[in-house]
């Protein structure tokens, strides 16, 4: 199959590869941008471990095909750092309020976790955990996902309110 010349915005840069439009968005990352936070877990769309951000809606990157992704804005876990390169809130809450234990599903946690808080920036713990329903961890039994995620609302909501 021929490749195609694929451009999209990746962490807020440009980025350009060949692939076939058949190339899974998961594989795309990993293997041609060297982009290796997101993982590739079940590739069937159950563990949510490749859950990257497209155009605004959490996506699992192993159901969308690179040429589905051309032209369009996507973030992983690495684009949700501080511009110094410090932990983004999401990530400081996680590793302070342990959300984590061997870390496999936490780029995909993290990552939907930033869109449910784009999308509701106060949620409540029922509201957590519908909204991360579709990501799976084997580790944690989800407490400490859930009260990563809403310290982190707690914090944006102060620093929003700070900058107001």
């Amino acid at each position: 199959m021929a490749k195609m010349h694929v451009k999209m915005t990746v962490n807020g840069k440009e980025v350009e590869g060949l692939a076939e439009p058949r190339t899974l968005l998961i594989h795309f990352l990993r293997e041609n941008l060297n982009i290796t936070g997101p993982h590739i877990g079940c590739e069937t769309s159950h563990c949510g471990a490749c859950t990257v951000d497209l155009d605004g809606k959490s996506v699992k990157s192993c159901t969308v095909f690179v040429a589905q992704a051309q032209g369009k804005d996507l973030t992983t876990v690495e684009g949700l750092v501080n511009e110094d390169g410090s932990l983004g809130v999401l990530q400081e809450m996680f590793r302070e309020h342990h959300g984590l234990q061997c870390g496999f599903c936490t780029p995909g946690m993290i990552t939907r976790a930033h869109r449910l808080l784009q999308e509701n920036p106060n949620p409540t713990e029922e509201e957590i955990r519908f909204g991360m329903a579709g990501n799976i961890c084997r580790c944690t039994g989800y407490q400490n996902i859930v009260k990563s995620i809403a310290a982190a609302a707690d914090t944006l909501n102060a620093q929003k309110e700070a900058a107001e």
